[in-house]
Order: structure tokens, then C-alpha cells, then sequence
């Protein structure tokens, strides 16, 4: 079986809603959702059919999916037709469906295949990250993180340790989260989301001399971006950084206008109230 052709399941990218200590009240963030890393070009006809159709009509790749598994003649070309369909019900956000299917594909995909495995193992996870199945996820991330250090692929590993990392928060498991991120930053050091996640963390556990350290390091890898502003803004508000925390919930505003991360921004800059008047010289 060819590598997976493409990685289009959303995944999440949030450790959780902000936890501001102070007397903000809660306002959730959505999770954003981004693509994977995409994986090298379609070596088949039927792959590239199955890509151009998940993204112009996903009902007609479940359809194709459906059929070309059907008719599957060997277990690379099952597992390629798996694929195909977990893409497509990913793109439905049928996340019940898009798992069961990029498992399936995983186990259809030969033992020394272990790059593959691995790659199919964290669509996996992500699907069941989406469907707020943790426990599962985390099962599948194991084993993707399993056969990526099998097959000596360092950054494969640490892009997995991130998701790890989400999936480990939600179950609880803080100080596992904690190591998971410590890994991707080591494995992965360009990533802005481990960044974006290890600052989160630490903001959560209270330790904000680290959670301004890694905020800012996101920040320098990807400067516009509104969850790593709005990230920025709690680290400052909790640090007593009023002028800061301000100007970072405004970049998010202008950044990206009318979004639920800007509305979460607005509602922080209506607790922090107005700005204290300059002294009169």
C-alpha cells in the first residue's frame, strides 16, 4: 500500500477552554480545527478520484469508498479504499464512521508498513478526539506513537505526542499531558501548536513564567494567528499585565474580525474594563 494520500481530518487543537484564575468569568474558545500535514502525492487513480471527490462532494466519496472496498482485491488496495472512506466521513464529520474506517484501514496496512500504521493510528485518534472519546484516542495514539518510534520517524513521533497531549488533559492525566509536550517540543521544536498547548498547560497548572515563555515562542511561529493571541492575552491578564493582555485580545479582533475567538477576546476586554487615564503632566 502506497503512504496515506491525504490527511484531512480536522484535528483538535486545543488542550480545552481558557481557565482564567482571576475574576473573568469562563468564556469557552472553540477548538480550532486545521489539517495534517499532508503525506506524499496520490499514486493511484482511484486515490486521486477518491481526494478530488472528498473535497467537492463527500456524500460521493462514501459512495466510492464504499464501492472500491467492496471490490477490493488485495488487503493494500482494502486499506487504501478504508482510507479513502474515513476521509470521506471525516469531511461529513460522521467521526463514528470516519474511526471504525481509518482503524480499518490501519490493520489492512502490512506490519513493516510502520509509517503508514502510524499515520492511519493518528487519524484514528483524532477521530475519536473529535467524537469526545478520549480513552479511545488515546489508544490509538499510543499505537501510532509506537510504530512512528518503530519506523524511526522522530517527527511523526512528536506531531503524535501533541495529540497525546490533548487527549490526555481531557482524561485528567495532567502531568502525562505535561511529558507529552516536553517530547513534541524536543521532536517537533517548529510546531506552533506544542507551543501553543504547553503554554496553555502551564497557564492552567499555575506556572505563568513558563506559559509567557513557550506563549511567545508560538507567537514567533506563527505571529497572526487568534488562538495564540487570545492565549497570550490570559498569560497577561493573570501575570497583572493589563496594557499587554489588552493589546493582544485587540490583535485577535483585528485578525480575524466576527470570530468566535474574537467575540471570546471582546468579552475579556469588557472585564478588563477601561484603560486607567494617563497622569496628568
Amino acid at each position: 500500500m502506497s503512504a496515506p494520500f491525504l490527511l484531512l481530518v480536522p484535528l483538535l487543537a486545543q488542550l480545552g477552554p481558557p481557565l482564567p484564575r482571576t475574576s473573568m468569568p469562563e468564556v469557552d474558545s472553540p477548538p480550532r480545527r486545521e489539517q495534517a500535514a499532508p503525506v506524499p502525492a496520490p499514486a493511484t487513480t482511484r486515490e486521486t478520484d477518491c481526494q478530488v471527490l472528498v473535497r467537492s462532494d463527500p456524500p460521493a466519496a462514501l459512495d466510492f469508498a464504499e464501492t472500491w472496498r467492496e471490490g477490493s482485491a488485495s488487503m493494500s488496495e482494502r486499506a487504501a479504499a478504508e482510507h479513502c472512506r474515513g476521509m470521506a466521513a471525516a469531511a461529513l464529520e460522521r467521526w463514528d464512521d470516519a474511526e471504525e474506517a481509518f482503524r480499518a484501514a490501519r490493520d489492512s496496512t502490512p506490519a513493516n508498513e510502520r509509517a503508514a500504521r502510524s499515520r492511519l493510528g493518528l487519524l484514528t485518534g483524532n477521530a475519536a478526539l473529535a467524537r469526545n472519546e478520549a480513552g479511545r484516542a488515546i489508544e490509538a495514539l499510543d499505537e501510532a506513537q509506537s510504530e512512528a518510534i518503530g519506523a524511526g520517524d522522530t517527527k511523526l513521533a512528536g506531531e503524535i505526542a501533541i495529540d497525546r497531549a490533548r487527549a490526555l488533559v481531557i482524561l485528567g492525566r495532567e502531568a502525562d499531558a505535561a511529558g507529552a509536550l516536553a517530547q513534541a517540543r524536543n521532536q517537533v521544536p517548529d510546531n506552533p501548536q506544542g507551543w501553543l498547548l504547553s503554554a496553555t498547560l502551564s497557564r492552567r497548572q499555575g506556572r505563568l513564567v513558563d506559559a509567557q515563555t513557550q506563549i511567545q515562542r508560538a507567537a514567533e511561529l506563527l505571529p497572526v494567528d487568534p488562538e495564540i493571541g487570545l492565549e497570550a492575552g490570559v498569560i497577561a491578564a493573570l501575570s497583572g499585565r493589563d496594557e499587554a493582555a489588552r493589546k493582544s485580545f485587540r490583535s485577535v479582533i483585528a485578525a480575524a474580525p466576527g470570530s468566535l475567538p474574537a467575540k471570546t477576546a471582546q468579552s475579556y476586554l469588557d472585564q478588563l474594563g477601561p484603560e486607567a487615564p494617563s497622569p496628568a503632566r
